[in-house]
């Protein structure tokens, strides 16, 4: 008994040894740059909190902040809306369809994020494919303004951030047993109650895996709303980088950057919070 105990305790040591490189990479990529950032927002130039204080007196940038969570929010949701059918399809359509149809997910995702935000300049700009298309067709006789509103916003970025749900779902749905689903419609449950009640509860981890990643992503855009969107859709992101290489204020732009990186973070423990509450709910 005693023999076992000490060759677990190796086996724990040894488990804990090989760790301890990806510890410390993890320690130099996160942890050394977030602590450079708070030392900068409390000692940039000497140790103070106006960073700090300036956020609180001035209404702009917790607006802003209210505004990157809604906006974050919102695509997440859409995400969700659009990501969850098509997954489940990809789930249980023929594997040789199944194949180009990752192609057609996977395709945009290996192109720079900045020429697909660009891409919808070309496509919904007064000069754009879908303006020209429509006067040609004699549907209108002046450009519309699609550019530059908050539906382009959602737009361009639901379309950038769609795939991880499609993806993190899709590698759920696909381990889901269907037996499941067939023995509650044996025992009388309608194809919808079947699938509210059994295959969509197991299918919770990958929408949570995808909403907490795309939320994650999402509060940290600036390139998407310069872009395509106005000057009431700027984002903290934005607001950041204007104060590294505009204003060059790097310690008000290091307390930015912690102000939403505690944003997201209490957004993310919420959401899992509700998310534990909803499983042990569900098992009872």
């Amino acid at each position: 008994m005693m023999m076992n105990e000490q060759k677990q305790a190796r086996s724990e040591g040894s488990a804990f040894w090989l760790l301890v490189p990806a510890i410390l990479l993890l320690i130099g990529l996160f942890g050394y740059p977030l602590l450079k950032v708070l030392i900068t927002s409390i000692l940039d130039p000497g140790f103070t909190l106006a960073h700090y204080l300036r956020i609180l007196d001035r209404p702009i940038y917790l607006t802003v902040l209210a505004r990157t969570v809604e906006v974050s929010l919102i695509v997440t949701a859409l995400c969700f809306l659009l990501g969850y059918p098509a997954a489940y399809y990809l789930a249980h359509c023929p594997p040789r369809l199944r194949t180009y149809l990752f192609l057609l997910i996977l395709l945009p995702m290996w192109t720079s994020l900045l020429i697909r935000s660009y891409s919808w300049i070309v496509v919904l700009g007064k000069n754009g494919v879908i303006n020209l298309g429509l006067i040609q067709l004699g549907l209108i006789a002046e450009p519309l303004q699609m550019l530059y509103t908050t539906g382009t916003v959602y737009l361009a970025m639901v379309q950038i951030l769609l795939p991880i749900m499609i993806l993190t779902c899709y590698g759920v749905m696909i381990k889901i047993d269907q037996g499941l689903v067939r023995a509650a419609r044996v025992l009388g449950a309608s194809a919808w109650r079947a699938f509210a009640t059994v295959y969509f509860p197991l299918s919770l981890a990958g929408v949570s895996t995808g909403a907490v990643i795309i939320f994650i992503l999402a509060m940290g855009f600036f390139v998407t709303p310069a872009l395509v969107g106005s000057r009431q859709d700027i984002m903290l992101g934005n607001l950041i980088e204007t104060q590294i290489n505009q204003a060059v204020n790097l310690g008000f732009a290091s307390a930015l950057g912690l102000l939403l990186l505690a944003a997201t973070i209490a957004v993310v423990m919420l959401f899992r919070a509700v998310m534990r509450w909803r499983f042990s709910h569900a098992s009872v």
